[in-house]
């Protein structure tokens, strides 16, 4: 059941309730996806097992699995709720709360996969695999279920996103399409990309290896990173090289695309 604090949730509903008296024909489907349950981690669930379930795993099956992955970590629902503030915060074309949840194909990957790295670390690896499998397939997406990811993170546009399985994202990136945290192919055990936090990656960008990427960094479309990025700096072009001078914001927030900097 929703906290009756649950502000979030209640202008989710309130926004949907309206959107249906404007667009009767979607009447029907705001009122099974969102109105008829009792939470947002309820509705989430629904989207998520809607768009992923197939003959192997029902639509049913898959919601519960989801229900009870929110349940049974809480910390999944805070980071999920942080997501979608996210993407309410910095992205133009999302104007109202309830459109990541219905329609953001970024966010239902990443939500996905936040019920994936629960199962992957409760020895329930064939679902979580499974769920990566799908994800993968629905949505253009492939996030490996150990990978892992904080919170306040907006995934815009999202198709053609690699994670691999030792990266590591914290708190409030930005990340475009089009990215893949991957391996350098040359490392074994831990050979993925750390994200640190308030960090931008643009566009198309490739970031491989066991490498960091600095708090606030930005790191420019295309570019491809093979060494460690510092913080508070931009990196562009193949390979990757520090432009401009120091960043006084943090680019995950502000997601400003260009290469001007302040030297420090």
């Amino acid at each position: 059941m929703a906290k009756p604090d649950d502000n979030l949730w209640q202008t989710l509903r309130q926004e949907v309730t309206e959107v249906a008296r404007l667009e009767p024909a979607l009447a029907s489907y705001f009122h099974i996806a969102v109105l008829s349950h009792d939470s947002l981690e309820s509705a989430l669930s629904y989207a998520l097992a809607s768009l992923l379930g197939s003959e192997v795993v029902s639509p049913l099956a898959l919601f519960q699995v989801m229900e009870h992955g929110f349940a049974a970590d809480s910390q999944i629902s805070e980071r999920m709720r942080r997501d979608l503030l996210a993407h309410y915060q910095r992205d133009p074309a999302c104007d109202r709360h309830y459109i990541p949840l219905l329609y953001f194909k970024g966010f239902h990957a990443l939500q996905a996969h936040r019920v994936a790295h629960w199962l992957w670390n409760h020895d329930r690896r064939s679902m979580a695999l499974y769920l990566q499998s799908r994800v993968s397939e629905i949505f253009s997406v492939d996030i490996h279920p150990a990978a892992r990811i904080g919170g306040g993170i907006m995934i815009d546009h999202a198709t053609g996103l690699v994670i691999g399985e030792t990266a590591v994202i914290e708190d409030d990136v930005s990340i475009l399409h089009a990215v893949t945290l991957g391996g350098s192919g040359l490392e074994k055990g831990d050979r993925h990309p750390t994200i640190r936090q308030g960090v931008l990656i643009s566009a198309g960008a490739k970031i491989l290896g066991n490498i960091t990427v600095g708090e606030g960094a930005k790191i420019g479309a295309g570019s491809l990173v093979v060494e460690p990025v510092p913080p508070h700096s931009t990196v562009a072009g193949v390979p990757a090289r520090v432009v401009g001078g120091l960043l006084k914001t943090v680019p995950a927030l502000d997601m400003d695309h260009g290469f001007n900097g302040e030297n420090g």
